[in-house]
């Protein structure tokens, strides 16, 4: 009898998985899952930050390809990353590719966790960004994990140089197949020369919504600082748009 039931029960939640991994249910945390080999989608994130001075609003675009190579392998390509600052105007931040690989499902398994790499680069700015992501779907409610590690250098010869570590977690509640809310929260701890003098730490918590349709979803999450570190943004309102082919 079990012979029978396992099999079952893991082809009728397969088709889940398969739907809810071209899906972004968060726009602050990746999750754990992969896009199916051979399919292609385009995501667009727009960011608006305003800082603690009301004049102070900056908005960030960013512009990927979604890529699937393997069942637990795929590539994003950023070649449009893009901003727009109170005091600078219009700046064109580089490029970046991103790498993320699978190793374990968020429904069948324990605990679904994925590996992430991202390398950006543009004129005096070079950025690496490293991620463990652990997921665990439990029947309409999604449970999300980031843990990121960055490294950045900026300026003519890139000499100067800042960490920064990020816990985020997430809960999403899938209200009907196309609609789920939830709730992100973003802790950081900033090192300006990998040095921890100042104890910079931000903790952002803000509600999400996603909305998906046929071969295409929308996520929109607005998070608010909770803490009162003066040059960080007050609020967040981030939007992703997403369409597969």
């Amino acid at each position: 009898m079990r012979r029978v039931w396992v099999p079952t029960l893991l082809l009728a939640i397969w088709p889940v998985t398969e739907t809810l991994a071209g899906v972004r249910h968060f726009t602050f945390l990746y999750e754990a899952q992969t896009s199916a080999p051979g399919s292609v989608g385009l995501e667009n994130t727009v960011t608006w930050a305003h800082g603690s001075s009301e004049s102070k609003n900056d908005v960030f675009m960013r512009e990927e390809f979604e890529i699937g190579i393997t069942d637990h392998f795929q590539i994003g390509l950023y070649p449009l990353d893009w901003s727009h600052h109170t005091e600078d105007g219009f700046t064109y931040d580089g490029g970046a590719i991103e790498l993320i690989y699978n190793l374990s499902n968020p429904v069948i398994d324990p605990v679904g966790i994925s590996v992430y790499e991202e390398i950006s680069a543009a004129r005096r700015h070079f950025e690496s960004e490293s991620k463990l992501i652990a997921q665990k779907n439990l029947g309409r409610w999604i449970f999300d994990y980031n843990a990121t590690l960055e490294a950045e250098w900026e300026e003519r010869h890139l000499e100067e140089e800042t960490g920064e570590f990020q816990q985020t977690l997430g809960a999403s509640y899938e209200i009907s197949p196309r609609l789920s809310v939830g709730v992100e929260l973003l802790h950081e701890f900033v090192f300006p020369d990998w040095k921890d003098e100042e104890k910079t730490r931000n903790v952002f918590i803000g509600p999400n919504v996603s909305y998906r349709r046929n071969q295409w979803f929308v996520t929109v999450t607005a998070l608010a600082q909770a803490t009162d570190t003066a040059d960080e943004p007050s609020f967040q309102l981030r939007t992703i748009f997403g369409i597969g082919f």
